[in-house]
């Protein structure tokens, strides 16, 4: 018995290893720093760096507070005309990454843009026009980009939400505004707080959006230390930094969160639905509505209409790269949950190896450009290593033996990813009761034959949900792959990253749209399982 808790937890230990050694290759750099590049580094990089951080994350947070919690609170409480189509519908502008809206929104709004061109045609003028070229239009494009966070955990709390406790406030003189203030909120902090955290990881993650503004962030630092100026050991500082500010995030939202508590005592009657007649309802649909056309309808609409223009000319090289995120996606999506089930099932074995499994799921908090950075880094001294010993027995002029391979790329994304082929199959594994286990030990299923007959059948829910999210996200993902992958292997969003970056944002719209369309998936699944709900 003991030899096999041991070998569970020897296997969730060695899976963690696939965070835990890219974050170490990168604490190490902290820990053994370059003097030299780092006072290169604060002379000229990291004042702006620092500022930039600062400005993105207070107005990024403040932007998806101000477009999550009162969407949420009217989807969730109120009715109106529309309501139950924007209910998921707010959910969309998850599908497209926040490059493409980036770049969507440059073009739909930038001077040249149809919107600035119409007015200067119809008005003379479009000088008032705010430029979208700025800061400000950097953290309005990723405000729209990640608001869905706030909305979603905040609308499920709402929604959730005992109208006992909204009662009271009412018996105490509460108006219904100052009820959401002083009653709902309070109870719903620790859902948007939550919110609120994902939104911010995802802006300190994000390479594609600032790098499409060039604007100056520590991902897009790390990407130039690293493929411009060709300083390994510059990037590895600059994504220290970057890890320390993630934790730092991380530490901040446990504290928020476990200061206070909220919660109702017993099981209470949900929240009665607010009917807005006339010109309220009007106006909360036109609230919605805009929300929704500035995050998902225009920049989709754009990139459409962009795609059918160049359809015919760029078919062909989409093909190709189309089949690289295919086969790159399908690789993930069979590795990532494989190993998420071998994790979950160590952990059901032995679930003092829980702390195991947390440290394998922290890669999702880490951008992506860190853990490129982190991986590469021991496969590159893995590969001087072999060459100086047994470069005798490789084919002549080897400069590489692991470095730019597709196993590089795949062990980035098992490392990223993992927490999200984790999360379903525990819940599903969660929903297996132990009572069911032991009924089918007694009928002689040990072992294999044990999870082959039982869990893996109630699993293949979970199991498929996670083959699909690693699909998507690896389909979307672009930093791990721009940085990691073999010569000439271009993706979808390398695809779009390189022509972008050429101002090319006419061609870069079809492989956009295929991306956006593979993003729907888990987005339609959620808005079922909302709906179910």
């Amino acid at each position: 018995m003991f030899a096999s808790v041991l070998r569970w937890r020897t296997l969730s230990a060695a899976i963690s290893l696939l965070t835990l050694l890219p974050l170490g290759v990168i604490a190490l750099g902290l820990l053994t720093p370059d003097m030299e590049v780092w006072r290169h580094l604060s002379a000229h990089a990291l004042p702006e760096l620092w500022r930039n951080t600062a400005i993105l994350l207070l107005g990024v947070g403040a932007g998806v507070l101000l477009l999550g919690v009162p969407l949420a609170w009217l989807t969730a409480v109120h009715d109106f005309p529309g309501r139950r189509v924007f209910s998921w519908a707010l959910m969309l502008p998850l599908a497209m990454p926040a490059y493409v809206m980036a770049f969507s929104q440059l073009g739909l709004f930038d001077f040249t843009g149809p919107l600035q061109t119409w007015l200067r045609e119809a008005f003379g003028s479009s000088s008032w026009v705010p430029n979208i070229r700025s800061t400000p239009g950097v953290v309005a494009v990723l405000a729209l980009a990640f608001y869905p966070y706030v909305y979603l955990l905040a609308r499920n709390a709402f929604a959730t939400m005992g109208r006992r406790a909204l009662e009271v406030g009412q018996s105490l003189g509460l108006s219904p505004l100052a009820g959401f203030f002083r009653v709902a909120l309070p109870m719903a902090r620790p859902w948007i707080v939550a919110g609120l955290s994902l939104a911010l990881m995802e802006t300190l993650a994000d390479f594609g959006t600032v790098a499409v503004f060039n604007f100056d962030a520590f991902t897009s630092a790390i990407y130039k230390a690293w493929f411009s100026l060709f300083s390994l050991p510059a990037a590895k500082q600059l994504a220290s930094l970057l890890v320390l500010l993630v934790l730092a995030l991380v530490w901040l939202e446990q504290r928020a969160r476990g200061q206070r508590a909220y919660g109702e005592a017993g099981r209470a009657a949900p929240l009665p639905r607010t009917r807005l007649h006339g010109a309220r309802g009007w106006l909360a649909c036109a609230c919605c509505g805009l929300v929704l056309l500035l995050a998902f309808v225009l920049p989709f609409g754009q990139i459409l209409l962009w795609a059918a223009g160049h359809a015919a000319d760029d078919a062909a090289d989409l093909l190709d790269d189309l089949k690289s995120s295919l086969l790159l996606a399908g690789l993930a999506a069979l590795l990532v949950p494989a190993l998420a089930l071998l994790l979950v099932f160590a952990v059901r074995r032995d679930p003092r190896g829980r702390p195991w499994a947390r440290l394998a799921t922290l890669g999702y908090a880490v951008p992506g450009t860190v853990l490129a950075v982190g991986v590469f880094a021991p496969v590159a001294a893995l590969d001087n290593l072999l060459l100086d010993h047994f470069g005798h027995w490789l084919p002549a002029g080897s400069t590489a033996v692991f470095k730019g391979t597709l196993l590089v790329m795949l062990l980035a994304y098992a490392s990223r990813f993992l927490a999200v082929g984790h999360s379903p199959l525990d819940a599903a594994m969660q929903r297996i009761a132990r009572s069911q286990e032991e009924a089918a030990q007694s009928l002689g299923l040990h072992g294999m034959r044990l999870a082959w007959r039982l869990h893996l059948p109630l699993l293949r829910g979970g199991l498929f949900t996670a083959m699909l999210m690693v699909f998507v996200d690896v389909m979307k993902e672009m930093p791990i792959t721009l940085m990691t992958r073999p010569f000439g292997w271009d993706t979808l969003a390398v695809r779009i990253f390189n022509l972008t970056t050429e101002g090319e944002w006419q061609r870069a719209a079809l492989p956009s749209v295929a991306i956006v369309l593979a993003g729907l998936l888990p987005v339609l699944l959620l808005s079922r399982q909302k709906s179910g709900a």
